[in-house]
């Protein structure tokens, strides 16, 4: 065994420093050069400590700093623009103040800055769009809109025109009202509501409006003898219905009863805003044109007659949701949830919001789908979404049909969720795959949320409203979501590309359909309401091409009138294409030598060829438009009209002397088909202006959104 050694010495480090007389020094072992509290000294010295700091350690470092950065950039952003605001007001109020003395407007009007073009249009340049109305800096997001029915007006503004005669002297000099109001058509008053509290009247003489007001204000276009034997038809209509339907779904005229689909009554509330339209009200002439002193005088303009009066106080007491009903989304959203939200902007009565958004509300549950592409129904008690019983499928137009509705709704209350959900939806499908050149199939599951039944592709029914709805979003919205622009546009050249044909022996321009690569030269009628969306969308800024292809469809459109025996379409239309002696354009199909195929040759009343007449002719003046228009409403009369009441589809259009009536009068005849026309055969392009208004896939208008 060896001893241990002892232990080493402890060891002591130690650093010696020798001062100069320079004031440098000296460090053993440290290399040359010294202390000096120079620049460059202590930038060496931190970059030696910036280097010992472990990776982690700089990485956290630099990700503070970054930070730190992004949020002084975010809160310039946002602070930025109200700060000039209101120093730009702040100053233009001094100025004013100095032009003209004791002179303080509520609101200045500023000048909104010219935007460059947005980046995201992508491959369309060219667009010439509109561009957006001027704006308040003040409040972000668009004005409500506050509507008001013309009798309640006059009384408000009598009221307050004796307010002002007990007034102060002199008050009318120094208070100014603060909003203009536009004089919208049949006397509603729409006002941008830019400030929680109503506007002041005091400062405005009844007698004498202000210039702005008056280049706003126009005398009312009077009715001529085609609009008053549409106002004639509707109320033959509701003669029957009230008779015999009275707050049921559907007249049956020949049996003199009713039919029940969801029992929510929906021909009376599909037709509440064309009864309003129409103007049927107690001393109608005397609304339709007000005398001047209609301002002071109430009584100079009258509150609705029992038309439009009893169908409220349906609404109001037995329009009852809460029920155990199966109900189908698109259909309750389009016709229910769109009507009242369209009888509420007319109207200014809060009751036709409460009811829709308790409908909307109710609509929900068929959103809780593993994709979010929703259920085709809904019980409306249970608070279920459910497909159909024979397929987990639902159509895709009725899915991407409902987003203009829901998303008012969420305007209007301010609850999100209605639009977030059907802005998911439209989202989702821009990005699935699938399309053709834009065309989409007619399917879509809703567990997958992938389209189904792939190669098939159509402008007929399950299909249709995905277009024209991918337009009026974009348009509603103030054309900003340029997703859905892009989507129409690629969709109309698909249309173009592989669906337009021309036939024989009038080269009639027409949309079949593509089956798995095999063109087929089919055409619903539904399809007719393409002419109406691509002049909408030329209206709009689209291409001029597409009114020319609008002009011309709607010639097809008209011959599926003319070309028939009675003088109306049937449901579906075979066009000929091939060069033959005695044949027509426009054939029904028969599916054997002695048996007709009845399911073609049936119409149903619908309003689509109707409705794109009336967008070309409000946009081209072309009288042609108002000709085809009046042979087809008279066709309507003389084979579908019922002596005592109402009016019937027909199984065959073929047959004049037997048409062979289905006794059902379908709701959109009230809320759509005679809407149109009424619209079609006036001249006054601010019955229901088309720049400020969208009509949803049932004619009911909705406003297009002030641009933020």
């Amino acid at each position: 065994m060896y001893a241990a050694s002892p232990p080493p010495p402890p060891r002591r480090d130690f650093i010696s420093v020798t001062l100069g007389p320079g004031g440098g020094g000296g460090v053993e072992g440290g290399g040359g050069g010294g202390y000096n509290n120079s620049k460059a000294w202590r930038r060496r010295s931190c970059l030696r400590k910036w280097k010992q700091l472990s990776r982690l350690q700089r990485s956290v470092i630099l990700f503070l700093f970054a930070f730190l950065a992004v949020c002084g950039v975010i809160t310039y952003a946002n602070m930025a623009e109200p700060w000039k605001s209101l120093t730009s007001r702040s100053a233009e109020e001094q100025k004013a103040d100095v032009e003209v003395p004791g002179l303080k407007p509520a609101n200045q009007a500023v000048l909104p800055i010219p935007k460059k073009a947005d980046a995201s249009l992508g491959d369309y340049p060219d667009f010439a769009l509109q561009k957006p109305p001027k704006q308040l800096p003040v409040r972000r997001g668009p004005p409500n809109l506050q509507i008001r029915p013309p009798w309640r007006e006059a009384r408000e503004k009598s009221q307050q025109g004796a307010a002002r005669a007990g007034g102060e002297p002199g008050q009318e000099d120094t208070e100014l009202k603060t909003e203009k109001s536009v004089i919208s058509w049949r006397g509603a008053v729409i006002e941008p509501d830019q400030s929680p509290e109503p506007p002041s009247n005091r400062g405005k003489d009844p007698d004498q409006p202000s210039p702005m007001e008056s280049e706003d204000q126009k005398e009312p276009v009077p009715l001529n003898e085609r609009q008053e034997a549409v106002i004639e038809a509707f109320r033959h209509a509701w003669k029957g219905y009230k008779a015999f339907a009275w707050g049921h779904d559907e007249l049956k005229p020949i049996s003199k009863s009713f039919s029940e689909w969801f029992g929510l009554g929906l021909t009376l509330v599909d037709a509440l805003d064309t009864m309003w339209i129409l103007g049927l009200k107690e001393g109608r002439e005397a609304w339709l044109s007000p005398p001047p002193c209609a301002v002071a005088v109430t009584s100079a303009v009258s509150p609705p007659n029992a038309e439009f009066e009893e169908a409220r106080k349906w609404v109001a007491t037995d329009l009852n949701f809460d029920k155990n009903v199966d109900v189908n989304l698109f259909e309750s959203a389009i016709r229910i949830l769109g009507g009242l939200l369209s009888t509420y902007h007319l109207s200014g009565d809060s009751l036709f919001l409460e009811k829709a958004k308790e409908i909307g509300s109710r609509l929900m549950p068929a959103f809780n789908t593993p994709s979010k592409i929703p259920f085709s129904d809904v019980n409306l008690g249970r608070g279920t979404g459910h497909p159909p019983r024979w397929t987990s499928d639902s159509t895709v137009a009725e899915v991407t049909s409902i987003q203009l509705e829901f998303r008012e709704l969420s305007r209007l209350t301010g609850e999100e969720k209605f639009q977030k959900a059907v802005d998911g939806v439209m989202k989702h499908v821009h990005n699935l795959p699938g399309k053709n050149d834009g065309l989409v199939p007619m399917f879509i599951n809703t567990n997958s949320g992938q389209f189904t039944h792939l190669g098939v592709y159509t402008l007929g029914a399950r299909a249709d409203s995905y277009y024209e709805y991918l337009l009026k979003q974009w348009i509603q919205g103030g054309k900003k979501e340029n997703e859905l622009l892009e989507d129409y546009v690629k969709g109309i050249e698909g249309v173009k590309m592989h669906l337009l044909r021309k036939s024989q022996p009038r080269r009639l321009t027409f949309v079949g359909e593509l089956a798995h690569g095999r063109f087929s030269a089919k055409m619903d009628h539904l399809v007719c309401f393409l002419p109406g969306a691509l002049a909408l969308g030329a209206h709009n800024g689209l291409p001029a091409d597409h009114l020319a292809l609008a002009a011309e469809l709607a010639e097809t459109c008209y011959q599926m009138y003319a070309q028939v025996e009675t003088g109306l379409s049937p449901e579906i239309v075979h066009f000929n294409m091939h060069a033959q002696k005695d044949r027509k354009d426009v054939e029904v199909k028969h599916c054997c030598a002695f048996r007709p195929q009845t399911a073609d040759r049936h119409n149903l009343l619908r309003p689509e060829t109707v409705e794109s007449l009336f967008y070309l002719y409000r946009f081209t003046g072309d009288k042609k438009y108002q000709t085809w228009g009046w042979e087809i409403f008279q066709s309507f009369n003389k084979y579908t009209r019922v002596p005592t009441g109402g009016y019937t589809s027909i199984n065959n259009v073929q047959s004049p002397s037997n048409p062979e009536p289905r006794d059902k009068m379908e709701s959109f005849f009230l809320g759509e088909t005679l809407k149109y026309l009424f619209l079609l055969f006036s001249d006054d392009v601010d019955l229901i202006n088309l720049d400020k208004f969208v009509f949803n896939t049932e004619a009911h208008p909705l406003p297009i959104w002030p641009s933020a």
